[in-house]
């Protein structure tokens, strides 16, 4: 007799979460096993009780899944939370914090997560809170238990501050707030020998098996020996995937023998400490499961896994490769191991990019301890930060050609691994490499949509003195740059003059173009545009090459199109566009070049044309997204409106309305507080309401607002609903 129809029957992989709910719940084609007594619970407490109240109605709004690691506390939580997303009017939220290492990041992580592209200069916390003092949302906060002070303190602040939000953390401790509610996340139930059907640990156990060795099959024959797995191994659920992954080079037989006879003494010696209060069994259990899989890896394997340890987020096979390698470890090996270690369940692959690969946080902290005893840990970091170090230095140097795009997407897939790397070399006591990493990693940060992990490390360099070089004034540039980015003006005229003073002393026509761009936007910003113009305007240095000094070329011509345009002098802002917009062509950069689309856009609506302001907005909004670059994506959504509204589809344009404004509401100033923009805008809207009427206009307005992000851009680029 098989039960393999029977564990089918005990799976569940229905993905509940709602596509047209914002949030950013990863997709989960796994099987979810068991856990129904949890989940009944979880959907009274997340689901809606009272419409007055909102979500949750009068009941606690901190619910912690507590439990040891490996129990599954994760993946309960993401499958709860995607069941009770439609309950939630502006989305449900994952927040991954095991990647950070510093404590005052979770603030921002959760901004970053949320997507809010904030632009104020002031406490991430305060941002954050205002923002969400009118949203309905459920925030799920991932492996509170190293940071429990920083994830209280904010969690008390959105509690206050922000009555229509719910967290649903995960940790291994309480949060210890007022009010918390705490749910014991348990290890899957374990069956008796005699009992009739497979118990939810046989179950996972025999899902697991069956990816290993394609031939398993859980019947009568093999239930005895996957039980006694199951119950050695205590029903938790990381140990019994872990087990499970040994079916591809040892048969059940074996692997039964290893498990029962080898470790039941050493948990029966667990369980021993357990009696005189030294030790928690299921940590242990799990912690000496882990240490026997790290026992059956070849020692190279071994090895590999530890230096991995040192990677915050995903990692990719090259980086690695450059990082791990040495000593007994060839280069040309490290491949093959990665691989043979996926298959053993101690790293995972990334189920969208097959070249990204990360480790589960109790395999980490695994890894991270054998490191240690190695005493390899500090060279293995070291190694690390210069990997990053020099990631970012070719990221700088070839920013400004075509594979710009390309550089983005793995700056923002490298985001915790750089900022771990940045924090490294902030800790040094040579002050000279952390310069040179804020710089670039700060110039990055600032063009993909980072502003304040940029203005962070910034500020941290940048408050001791060094040399005049090439290094400070990428530092002092890419300050100024995210100072401008974020509408401080004080700061962009005391950055700007500092890198002036900079780039003159250095002598390089080039860089003192490149500073340009900071005192001139400066100039630009308080409205002296023909003073702009004069300081932006220089006969352009020789051609230096696609580095970062290029791009801050390409951006000084940027400033003067604008000032151009400010001033009202459309025929020099036409053409000085075109020309830029050639030259970003030729040379493949499309960060500034979406600007000028814009620009042309705007230009295109105020001569009347409509259809060209339509294709020209489209082009800029398609460069914007593929930078991440939610200002831009703004602003030129009010251009597609205004164009629309003037001359085109009026239901469109109230539509894109509604979508322009949900990503203002992500960067936390409706059109940076521009009074001529939120006229604009104003104005717009009761011209729009005169043409279709009010019902009408709002109920299209709505249809925009209620878009998701992807959803709403996908209808800006091509009018579809």
């Amino acid at each position: 007799m098989s039960w393999n129809d029977d564990v089918h029957k005990d799976v569940h992989s229905e993905v509940h979460n709602d596509v047209h709910r914002p949030g950013n719940l990863p997709a989960d084609s796994r099987v979810f096993v068991g856990r129904l007594k949890e989940l009944a619970h979880l959907d009274d407490e997340l689901g809606p009780v009272d419409d007055e109240l909102g979500p949750g109605g009068d009941r606690g709004r901190l619910l912690t899944l507590l439990g040891v690691g490996g129990v599954g506390k994760t993946r309960l939580a993401l499958r709860a939370a995607g069941r009770a997303s439609r309950t939630y009017a502006d989305g449900v939220w994952l927040v991954e914090l095991s990647a950070l290492r510093a404590r005052d990041q979770v603030p921002l992580a959760v901004m970053e997560a949320l997507r809010l592209a904030d632009r104020s200069t002031g406490s991430v916390t305060d941002a954050l809170c205002s923002w969400a003092q009118d949203k309905q949302l459920l925030l799920v906060l991932d492996s509170c238990e190293h940071l429990l002070p920083e994830c209280a303190a904010l969690v008390a602040d959105l509690l206050v501050t922000a009555p229509g939000v719910r967290i649903l953390a995960t940790s291994r401790e309480r949060l210890g707030l007022p009010g918390e509610q705490v749910l014991e996340v348990e290890p899957l139930p374990v069956g008796a020998p005699d009992s009739r059907r497979p118990a939810d640990s046989e179950t996972l156990f025999a899902q697991r098996a069956t990816r290993a060795d394609s031939g398993f099959v859980l019947d009568e024959r093999t239930r005895r020996q996957v039980g006694d797995i199951c119950r050695v191994l205590d029903g938790i659920p990381l140990a019994l995937e872990l087990a499970a992954a040994r079916l591809a080079t040892r048969g059940l037989a074996e692997l039964h023998a290893l498990l029962t006879d080898r470790l039941r003494s050493r948990f029966d010696l667990l369980a021993t400490e357990e009696r005189t209060g030294e030790g928690p069994p299921r940590h242990w259990t799990l912690r000496t499961t882990i240490g026997w899989s790290h026992e059956l890896c070849a020692p190279l394997e071994r090895l590999l896994w530890a230096r991995l340890s040192v990677f915050a987020g995903t990692f990719t096979t090259g980086a690695a490769t450059w990082v791990c390698a040495g000593g007994p470890l060839d280069a040309d090996e490290v491949r093959d191991l990665l691989l043979r270690l996926v298959q053993q369940s101690v790293v995972l692959r990334d189920p969208v990019d097959p070249d990204r690969f990360r480790l589960l946080d109790t395999i980490r902290e695994y890894g991270a301890d054998w490191l240690r005893e190695l005493g390899e840990e500090e060279a293995v970091r070291l190694r690390h930060r210069d990997h990053y170090r020099r990631f970012a230095r070719e990221a700088c140097s070839d920013w400004n050609t075509s594979r710009q795009v390309a550089w983005c997407d793995r700056v923002v897939a490298e985001h915790a691994n750089l900022r771990a790397a940045m924090d490294c070399a902030l800790a040094e006591p040579d002050s000279r490499l952390a310069l040179e990493m804020a710089g670039s990693v700060g110039f990055l940060w600032r063009h993909c949509g980072m502003p304040r992990d940029a203005q962070i490390r910034l500020d941290r360099v940048l408050a001791e003195e060094h040399e005049p070089g090439p290094d400070l004034l990428l530092a002092v540039w890419s300050r100024g740059a995210v100072a401008m980015n974020q509408g401080d003006l004080a700061m962009v005229r005391a950055w700007g003059e500092q890198c002036t003073d900079v780039a003159r002393e250095l002598g390089d026509p080039a860089m003192i173009r490149a500073a340009a761009y900071v005192t001139g936007g400066y100039l630009a910003l308080v409205g002296r545009l023909t003073e702009a113009v004069e300081v932006l305007a220089c006969d352009p240095p020789p051609l230096i090459g696609m580095d970062w000094r290029g791009a801050a070329l390409v951006m000084s011509d940027l400033a003067v199109v604008y000032s151009h345009l400010y001033r009202g002098d459309h025929e020099k802002a036409r053409e000085a566009a075109r020309v830029m917009r050639a030259s970003s062509v030729q040379c493949g950069e499309r960060w500034a070049r979406a600007f000028v689309d814009a620009i042309l856009a705007q230009l295109d609506v105020a001569r009347g044309d409509t259809e060209a302001a339509r294709r020209n907005c489209r082009e800029a909004l398609a460069g914007h997204r593929s930078l991440h670059n939610t200002l831009g994506l703004a602003f030129t959504l009010d251009i597609l409106a205004e164009a629309e509204a003037t001359g085109g589809d009026g239901r469109f344009a109230a539509r894109v309305q509604g979508v322009s404004q949900r990503i203002w509401d992500l960067l936390g100033r409706a059109q940076m507080d521009s009074p001529q923009q939120l006229d604009a805008r104003r104005t717009r809207e009761r011209t729009l309401r005169a043409r279709l009427g009010d019902e009408a206009y709002e109920q299209a307005y709505e249809e925009g607002a209620a878009m998701s992000y992807d959803e709403g851009l996908d209808h800006a680029l091509t009018g579809e609903v």
